[in-house]
């Protein structure tokens, strides 16, 4: 039985499709919408939703691939700690080709350095049990979705006794960068497409203050073309009515508050900490690390390596890409300098990124 095929249905994406022409006809204005989350950005465009919306309405990729917004410096610590004798850095496989100052965890492990891919972090907290004369680093990158996953292996690793474990921490929330973008007058967002991952865990309320801060419509959106054309037409509506609201497209996995159990997790080993996003800059509390009494399993914390100075790659745009400013075509890297098999910035790396997404199905 193929579950998502409703979601697909040709017939239902034209009735979405008109009415949304019918919301927006006469509106004077347009009207910009962000998504901020990865997996929509490739279903957006693997469906070539943007092609098919009234010219009115303006849909842009923000930053909500994780990989994409780690900063040039967290690669540099992690190639640093690859470089230790005796160390494994254990991670996903998108960050082992993302590009540091001078270097990758790609290039590393062509100079003998020991990288290993998981498929999820207790894999990691498995093999250093296996391994006791080795450290094993596993890299945090992600948001909220993916944090309480880590803080299960650091749990685990914990009960096990495995000392050899430890995390390098990069982990962000979303509703940050979405404040710091709604701000910003040169973008002018009118309304958000939130992201159903991060949104399964912290809630659809979680949006709420940033309706109330900077009255911006927010709609939890699920993945599906009719669940993006949905999402497209509520926040439309919201937008010609003069309305800013929190609204949930994707009830059938989203919560009003969220997963208690999976938030519960994550305040339990994680604090807010200050954190940088590239492209966005330094933002107070929008990121996540290990609190004091998980000190033991905290990789900045517990090695001490020497960090080449952070220095992003001459002509690259990924960081405006990211805010919503430009989009990869009119990078001069994009599709000469930058592809995929020869990726100059993290966008292009990612499976995720919206240069990957436009590599493979922009016009």
């Amino acid at each position: 039985m193929n579950l998502t095929a409703a979601f697909r249905d040709p017939q239902l994406a034209r009735g979405q499709l008109d009415a949304i022409a019918k919301t927006v006809a006469g509106y004077d204005g347009g009207m910009t919408l962000m998504e901020v989350c990865g997996t929509h950005t490739m279903a957006i465009y693997q469906h070539g939703i943007r092609a098919l919306l009234p010219e009115q309405i303006r849909l842009i990729s923000g930053p909500g691939c994780p990989v994409c917004v780690t900063p040039v410096g967290f690669v540099d610590h992690a190639v640093a700690l690859a470089r230790r004798p005796q160390t494994v850095i254990a991670t996903f496989g998108d960050m082992v080709r993302v590009p540091g100052s001078t270097s990758s965890l790609m290039r590393e492990q062509a100079s003998a350095a020991q990288i290993l891919i998981v498929y999820s972090p207790l894999d990691a907290v498995t093999f250093a049990e296996k391994h006791p004369e080795l450290e094993v680093v596993f890299l945090g990158v992600g948001f909220e979705t993916t944090t309480p996953t880590i803080a299960g292996a650091v749990l685990t690793a914990e009960r096990k006794g495995v000392k050899n474990f430890s995390v390098l921490c990069s982990h962000k929330t979303m509703p940050g960068p979405m404040a710091a973008l709604a701000a910003d007058p040169e973008l002018q967002v009118d309304g958000y497409l939130c992201p159903a991952h991060v949104s399964a865990i912290i809630g659809a309320d979680a949006y709420r203050p940033l309706v109330e801060a900077y009255n911006v419509p927010c709609v939890v959106t699920g993945f599906e073309p009719l669940d993006v054309l949905q999402g497209v037409l509520m926040l439309a509506k919201q937008i010609v009515a003069g309305e800013a609201k929190v609204e949930n497209q994707y009830r059938r996995v989203v919560q009003p508050q969220g997963n208690p159990k999976a938030l519960g997790l994550l305040w339990q080993l994680f604090e807010p900490s200050d954190a940088r996003w590239r492209g966005i800059g330094d933002l107070p509390g929008s990121g996540l690390q290990l609190r004091p009494a998980y000190a033991l399993f905290d990789a900045a914390k517990k090695f001490s390596v020497e960090i080449e100075p952070a220095r992003e790659h001459a002509g690259c745009l990924c960081g405006e890409i990211l805010k919503g400013k430009i989009t990869p075509p009119q990078c001069p890297l994009f599709r000469t300098v930058c592809t995929p098999e020869q990726p100059v910035g993290a966008c292009m790396v990612s499976s995720e990124g919206t240069c990957a997404a436009e590599y493979k199905y922009g016009s």
